[in-house]
């Protein structure tokens, strides 16, 4: 209790003097530049005294240390592609389980895209025969949801993963671990963004029964296909692989077209499955999350790190989790996006935040890579300069640097990586984040594109339990 009193005492003596310094600047007739200064947390003091006891502490600096190094050295491997019933052992026996994105969330606390796309994938189950019919399915109980992370899973935007959808499987070939992603659909009314007609199911139904066997006899020939020179590859070519992918779906089209020449297929399906490929260069996007899992996974687990390995929105509420603090999840309202919108939509039509798709952010891409896709400003507002300083800002908030993703602006520098959620906490610089927007009534779709943050509580909340964790352990004096 003395300690906290002399914290609070110190903090309120702090702010007090750079008040006063700079009322006696402009009392003497200087130019007062506006200090930029702000107490840790945005002034949550027990967050501040978490931090103040877990800021450089060894236990934490080594626990660090080994999450980072286990993340770079994670060799994310598409190895193959199954049905999620086979892949997620949950959905084993005929379980009626819907997966989505972002922390934990009731049915009625959803946001409409979500609540839409759940209903459009018990429909693809056959477990109803129309969105009516799901409706009462998800009143009577008869439906469980659980988020995409409690089963080494990500989806985009609602996320949603349901039995019989196809799902890639990347390995990281390091630890063996596995991570999980179901396939892009393209643009337009498409379930991630809540549309569920009939229209968004034939194709659901179509890309499960031709795509699917169609890139796993392509992956049989090609053998598996390493993801994280790929990456780096296209953060060479403007891509950020996450808002933009068009040079990542353009290798792994170099990739597969060559094997389905010779692979045991139908020429419809080749045809069919390339010019899908073709037409979406959004299609790599899947396969950058379940990399960036994989590579994140493998750092979770660490006691007492304060890396972060999840970052993840359900439209209603951000989530974090941190490698050294187990399963738990540290959650606030999700920010909304500021952005560009399509003609007729605004912010007032917009979702919050939403999707899984953060983990690529969360693994030094994305947002945090933005520097090297110039091009993506045009979809997400701002400039060529305004990519670059985000890129550099993130340095200040992360445990190092990834030398296998360069960018090419900041003279081939590496990205920087490893969130360290006392760092965001010390300096107030929060993660950035480039998201499409969806409309908040499901269906409507994609509504524009832009760039937002997590929020501050997040981390705070997560740094308070990582200093009880160590207080507990008798780490902490």
């Amino acid at each position: 209790m003395a300690a906290n009193t002399l914290f609070n005492d110190a903090l309120t003596v702090v702010n007090v003097g750079l008040a006063g310094f700079a009322e006696n600047i402009a009392s003497a007739g200087g130019a007062c530049i506006p200090l930029q200064w702000q107490p840790p947390a945005q002034g949550d003091r027990a967050a501040g005294w978490a931090l103040a006891q877990t800021l450089s502490h060894p236990v934490v600096e080594q626990a660090n240390a080994v999450a980072f190094a286990r993340f770079l050295e994670a060799q994310p491997v598409l190895v193959g592609i199954a049905p999620a019933r086979e892949t997620i052992a949950a959905m084993a026996d005929g379980r009626r389980l819907v997966l989505h994105a972002g922390p934990p969330i009731e049915w009625g606390a959803m946001c409409g895209p979500v609540q839409g796309a759940i209903l459009g994938a018990i429909v693809l189950e056959g477990w109803a025969d129309s969105v009516d019919a799901a409706q009462r399915l998800v009143a009577d109980g008869k439906i469980a949801f659980e988020p995409c992370h409690h089963h080494r899973a990500v989806g985009p935007m609602a996320g949603i993963i349901s039995p019989s959808m196809p799902l890639f499987i990347v390995e990281n070939t390091t630890a063996g671990n596995r991570a999980f992603c179901n396939m892009n659909e393209g643009l337009g009314k498409v379930l991630r963004f809540g549309a569920n007609n009939t229209e968004v199911i034939t194709r659901l139904r179509w890309m499960a029964s031709v795509i699917a066997p169609t890139l796993r006899a392509a992956l049989a020939r090609t053998g598996p296909i390493e993801l994280k020179p790929l990456m780096a590859q296209a953060l060479n070519m403007g891509d950020e692989v996450h808002n933009r992918n068009a040079a990542a779906t353009g290798l792994l089209f170099k990739r597969i077209a060559p094997a389905l020449v010779e692979a045991d297929v139908t020429r419809d399906a080749a045809v069919g499955t390339l010019g899908f490929l073709a037409g979406n260069d959004h299609f790599f996007l899947n396969l950058s999350m379940a990399a960036c899992k994989a590579m994140l996974d493998a750092a979770a687990g660490v006691p007492n790190s304060s890396m972060v390995t999840v970052m993840a929105r359900n439209g209603v509420n951000f989530g974090v989790r941190l490698s050294g603090t187990g399963d738990a999840w540290f959650e606030a309202p999700a920010n909304p996006v500021d952005g560009l919108y399509f003609p007729g939509y605004s912010i007032a039509d917009a979702a919050a935040d939403l999707g899984d798709s953060a983990i690529t952010e969360t693994a030094g891409v994305g947002g945090f890579a933005m520097a090297a896709a110039p091009a993506i400003v045009k979809f997400v507002g701002g400039t060529p300069t305004d990519a670059i300083h985000h890129s550099l800002r993130m340095r200040a908030i992360t445990l190092g640097t990834n030398p296998a993703f360069s960018l090419p602006a900041l003279d081939f520098a590496p990205g920087a990586a490893g969130i360290d959620a006392r760092k965001v906490v010390d300096c107030g610089v929060l993660p950035v984040i480039n998201s499409g927007i969806a409309h908040r009534v499901a269906g409507v779709g994609q509504i524009g594109a832009g760039v937002t943050t997590a929020p501050m509580a997040c981390f705070a909340g997560a740094v308070k339990a990582l200093a009880l964790q160590l207080q507990q352990a008798g780490a902490l004096s």
